[in-house]
């Protein structure tokens, strides 16, 4: 299944993201064109997601925080571009099931393992929630860092100013299915966190 408003809005975005973000995509070539993948960017922006989807040509599931569901006319749109919610405060069963079945029927998730964005664009500790899922079911990661967001958007801005946004998407990464499900979650979660942060500034590592 597409996702019709993404493919109808893709070049625009890209294009308005080129002049104003001065977007650049880097290690497209790593994105897989198939199968179940989780993707795991840091997280600077509100406009993370669309931004980081921009290069990748298939259907792409969020998982994206509860309360934004309830804010009028947001919670309509992001749920018609595949947001589905979950409760960061606490364990959420059922945006686990969700995702197990999006896997399952080999679909992309994109899953922020900061769990909310970055205070100060330096990257947080990863929870591992994600990665316990991909351990569990032998699902790639794909790693992706988003550098420039902390700058052109910071927390208490209502509106985003003229910048310069890098995205690097980077090879993909396999859980180690040798060891127990909880070592390997771990160990693909540092892997992961090490990927990333190495697209980044080193005073925000």
């Amino acid at each position: 299944m597409r996702t019709p408003i993404l493919d109808v809005i893709r070049p625009a975005m890209y294009l308005a993201s080129r002049a104003y973000f001065g977007l650049t995509l880097q290690g497209v070539e790593n994105i897989p064109a198939g199968g179940p993948l989780l993707i795991t960017p840091n997280h600077q922006t509100y406009a993370d997601p669309p931004l980081v989807t921009i290069a990748v040509r298939r259907p792409v599931h969020y998982m994206a925080w509860d309360a934004l569901f309830e804010v009028p006319g947001l919670g309509w749109m992001i749920r018609r571009l595949r947001a589905f919610p979950v409760a960061l405060e606490s364990s959420d069963p059922r945006a686990v099931r969700q995702v197990v079945r999006l896997l399952e029927a080999e679909a992309a998730v994109m899953i922020f393992p900061e769990g909310g964005r970055s205070p100060d664009g330096r990257l947080q500790r990863f929870k591992l929630g994600a990665f316990r899922l991909a351990a569990s079911h032998g699902v790639p990661v794909l790693p992706v860092t988003i550098a420039g967001g902390d700058v052109s958007w910071p927390p208490g801005r209502f509106l985003p100013r003229p910048g310069r946004i890098t995205i690097t998407y980077h090879p993909v990464l396999k859980p180690d299915r040798a060891t127990d499900s909880r070592s390997a979650a771990r160990d693909l979660a540092e892997r992961a966190r090490a990927a990333i942060a190495s697209a980044l500034p080193e005073d925000l590592r």
